[in-house]
């Protein structure tokens, strides 16, 4: 499967209204059932804490950001990734992970949406930042590969407005419906990141079809602010296109998945 096709497949989601949703996927991906699938509940008191894991260490060019694209399930940032300007080193992984991408998972109000929860708890919001491992020639094929990939999850917690957030929503309007798409240019992800770097990490996939087992997860403890007239930004946004019956883009999140005997470790005591 090429890269271009892959990303298009990989972030592909479907709610009930849209075909089938989470509960159906292993009709066609079986792999939904298998043994590190994503994502999960993260309990703090059952995550180990390891010495050896080091701090993350992400290096991000604003001038990489190329575009914003409602792609159906999603709205996701792409980024240049040809050569290692934007990247991801330390923390679980080894090797260099550039940047691909970043998008987002939300619910219809704001006591959920997002796809990891911690102690059952759901956040309203998730960030994703997703990285390719480069010792794979494209991110198409790294993404079929045990260690292919690593993303950077980030909750966001109702609180004050977020202005480095805003930029993001800001292009929003110009995206509204399924397909549309527009420059992004100059936009530095790591502004989106919180203050302190602390994570759980664990081995798990893909939280929408294909679902491979690709991903080593990095989900960063604290959250990001994102005020109520925020989150209603990312509800305007449409699961449909142009000339369609409107339909608004909530609840396009996974739940979380069985643990099946995986170890959750954390950066942090």
């Amino acid at each position: 499967m090429s890269s271009t096709a892959l990303t298009v497949e990989f972030l592909h989601f479907a709610n009930s209204s849209h075909g089938p949703g989470p509960d159906k996927w292993a009709d066609d991906y079986p792999v939904a059932n298998g043994p590190r699938q994503s994502p999960i509940n993260i309990v703090p008191k059952e995550a180990l804490y390891d010495s050896a894991l080091k701090p993350l260490k992400l290096k991000y060019d604003a001038s990489n950001a190329k575009g914003i694209l409602n792609n159906g399930h999603s709205f996701q940032v792409d980024f240049v990734d040809d050569i290692d300007s934007s990247t991801l080193t330390g923390g679980p992984i080894s090797g260099t992970y550039r940047l691909r991408q970043f998008h987002f998972h939300w619910g219809a109000s704001n006591d959920r949406g997002s796809e990891h929860t911690v102690n059952g708890i759901k956040f309203p919001c998730e960030l994703h930042l997703v990285h390719w491992n480069t010792k794979y020639p494209s991110f198409g094929e790294a993404a079929s590969q045990p260690d292919g990939l690593a993303v950077v999850g980030v909750f966001l917690k109702i609180g004050a407005a977020n202005p480095r957030l805003q930029k993001v929503l800001d292009a929003l309007d110009a995206i509204r419906t399924k397909g549309k798409q527009t420059t992004f240019p100059n936009f530095d992800a790591k502004t989106l990141l919180p203050t302190s770097l602390d994570y759980w990490t664990y081995d798990g996939s893909l939280t929408t079809p294909p679902l491979l087992e690709s991903v080593t997860w990095i989900v960063l403890k604290e959250p990001i602010s994102v005020s109520p007239a925020q989150m209603d930004k990312f509800r305007s946004l449409l699961f449909t296109g142009e000339g369609d019956a409107p339909c608004c883009m909530v609840d396009n999140y996974r739940p979380p998945q069985p643990l099946k005997g995986r170890l959750v470790r954390a950066s942090f005591k």
